[in-house]
């Protein structure tokens, strides 16, 4: 039976894919700051603060220690940040890179000896769709998917010659909690970004309302897990914002701007 260890696993994504793996056979264990909080939660939290190398540490080392192995990691674990650059406080820049990059590194960076003692696994980070474009209002958020996903295939090509696979997953806009445990920088009356990053900020909820379901999400990934080949990468998400990750390609840079800025209302 296989194991698998997701991060941020408490809810969202990573609660709707612990679902569907554990019931489908697969040994699931996720990640928590505070799993004391998810009393029923219908698979086993432990304790990890991405932000805390140690904490990382000592969570991988509990999984071997009482499953034996981890065969697959859904590096999922993640946080929102929504801004113009300008007004951007740089702690909370400072802060998102440490969850949504240096931390996921530092669990890669944990599990991968777990997995070539095996010599075998799969990771799949868990990136975004806006990682594809510098998106108004996310820059922030934007530049550490980004990020993610470069890295992804850098570790793919570090780990060539063993038998540990290595994907990214972007996903688009999801149903989630997302917008809620988001920072938003405040919409300033005297700020020269009031109008267009007012508007833009209620469409960013409106579009993560309009997402697919988290069990969307899920299903991709049960599906990467149950791939025997993985490419670099895949997406999920609404067609047009899929669809735009291939527009992008084909455009001339300036044509994909102008798009975007018409899209934002910029």
């Amino acid at each position: 039976m296989q194991v698998v260890l997701i991060t941020g696993g408490s809810m969202g994504i990573g609660r709707a894919t612990g679902e569907l793996l554990q019931s489908n056979g697969y040994t699931v264990i996720g990640t928590s700051r505070s799993p004391e909080q998810y009393a029923d939660h219908p698979f086993p939290l432990i304790q990890m603060d991405l932000h805390d190398a140690l904490s990382i540490q000592e969570a991988v080392e509990t999984v071997v220690s009482q499953y034996g192995a981890i065969d697959v990691l859904v590096n999922n674990a993640g946080k929102g940040i929504a801004g113009p650059i300008e007004e951007t406080p740089l702690e909370e820049i400072r802060s998102v890179f440490e969850t949504n990059l240096v931390g996921a590194t530092a669990v890669i960076q944990s599990v991968v000896p777990v997995m070539r003692t095996h010599n075998k696994g799969k990771i799949i980070n868990i990136t975004s769709i806006a990682g594809y474009s510098g998106l108004p209002f996310r820059a922030a958020y934007s530049a550490t998917k980004s990020a993610l996903h470069m890295l992804t295939e850098s570790l793919r090509l570090e780990l060539k010659s063993t038998n540990i696979q290595c994907c990214s997953l972007a996903p688009g806009d999801v149903a989630t909690n997302i917008s809620q445990g988001r920072y938003h920088v405040p919409v300033k009356e005297n700020s020269p970004y009031q109008v267009i990053y007012g508007a833009a900020r209620k469409d960013m909820d409106t579009h993560v309302d309009d997402g697919v379901s988290a069990k969307t999400v899920a299903i991709s990934i049960n599906r990467l897990v149950r791939k025997n080949k993985l490419k670099p990468h895949y997406t999920v998400g609404p067609f047009l914002q899929r669809f735009s990750v291939y527009l992008k390609s084909y455009l001339p840079a300036k044509t994909y701007e102008f798009i975007l800025s018409k899209f934002y209302k910029l």
